[in-house]
């Protein structure tokens, strides 16, 4: 069979948004730092942290419409999803085996059942998670009724593949007319379920019910397909200091405090569906419109969209054993959460960094060649 990556040359990356990717990423590692101290939503310190995987779903509608869209003539359907797996899935899969290494540490008064939970369960939940094939809240080991409980950001990547599945079977041969009704419907209908939402946000989808899938496919549909719109309108324009534009507004609008308060949680629902809807294609336009300087602004934006993935997916193991230290030591004062917080969030970095350079880059490489000649 034909090497699935001889007739695709890599396209040039919009360098800028591999940088905003690594931003965010920083932002949702401290967001879930952050978040096991607040007493509330409402206090909740990077309050909109979350809002990060909106982001990346809208990036990544963008990018996979710029890589791919004019490519179907010389690629088939299997030739993508082989391209995207090798992309996605080594490092879910490292994500799971540090979950399920990581999974006995976090008992606690949290978790009080995790020590009650045998090893042959962990294991075979690391061996489901693999696939990101999604646990019902009957099989969930930790007690949050994930649908990947040794690492929830897996429910994301969950969504992403569908998302691209829908992409590759049928959305990409979507006239920009059809595609744009699609983007319509759907972002209307993220605005009426956020300002509706009891909780006044789109925070969710990471359960297997129906309240959660909701969730999920309303936070995937506009984003992915918003982004994939984007890519095929847009008219890229030279705008001067790009990254750092784009940069500072991806930071506010996932810092901003929550809006709104206890009464009025509509206000924040209309602040997070606004946000998705408009102000982030804002921001990707202006990150594609963008050039960077060679040196050090080119190298950062570089290191910074290769470490994002690697981050993002194995940070949250540590999040949950820095919950459960935090649920074991109630009485700890704020130095020590300082420490075992800025711990946690530079470990997440350091096995992020090394996660990159001795495991997924390797992977990968071999993987291109045992896939090319499959």
């Amino acid at each position: 069979m034909q090497n699935y990556t001889s007739n695709l040359k890599s396209k040039p990356h919009y360098p800028i948004l591999d940088g905003l990717r690594g931003v965010a990423a920083i932002i949702v590692v401290a967001f879930h730092v952050f978040e096991p101290n607040a007493t509330s939503l409402l206090d909740q310190f990077i309050n909109h942290g979350y809002l990060a995987v909106d982001f990346f779903f809208i990036l990544s509608g963008f990018v996979i419409g710029y890589a791919y869209d004019d490519r179907w003539d010389k690629m088939t359907l299997s030739s993508f999803l082989k391209r995207r797996v090798e992309r996605l899935q080594p490092m879910v899969i490292l994500g799971m085996i540090i979950g399920a290494s990581l999974f006995y540490y976090a008992d606690s008064p949290k978790w009080p059942l995790i020590h009650t939970v045998p090893l042959w369960a962990v294991i075979a939940t690391m061996l489901v998670g693999f696939t990101l094939i999604p646990l019902p809240p009957s099989m969930d080991i930790r007690g949050w009724q994930e649908m990947h409980p040794l690492n929830g950001p897996g429910w994301s990547l969950f969504y992403e593949y569908i998302a691209n599945i829908l992409y590759a079977i049928g959305v990409r041969k979507f006239s920009k007319k059809a595609l744009a009704t699609v983007v319509l419907i759907s972002g209307a209908y993220l605005i009426y379920y956020a300002v509706n939402s009891e909780s006044g946000d789109l925070m969710g989808g990471w359960t297997l019910n129906s309240e959660q899938l909701a969730i999920g496919f309303t936070r995937l549909i506009y984003p992915f397909f918003g982004g994939l719109l984007l890519s095929r309108i847009i008219t890229i324009s030279r705008i001067k200091r790009s990254f750092l534009i784009s940069s500072a507004l991806v930071s506010c609008v996932l810092i901003m405090p929550r809006i709104g308060g206890e009464d009025y949680r509509w206000i924040n629902g209309l602040y997070e569906s606004l946000t998705i809807v408009f102000i982030f294609p804002a921001i990707i336009y202006i990150a594609a419109s963008g050039t960077v300087s060679k040196g050090m602004e080119s190298r950062l934006c570089k290191f910074l969209g290769d470490i994002s993935y690697p981050v993002y997916i194995t940070h949250f193991p540590l999040i949950y054993v820095y919950s459960a230290w935090l649920s074991n030591n109630p009485q700890a004062d704020m130095k020590m959460k300082i420490l075992y917080g800025c711990i946690t969030f530079i470990g997440a970095f350091l096995i992020g960094y090394l996660s990159l350079k001795f495991y997924d880059e390797p992977i990968r490489k071999w993987l291109r060649k045992k896939l090319g000649n499959a």
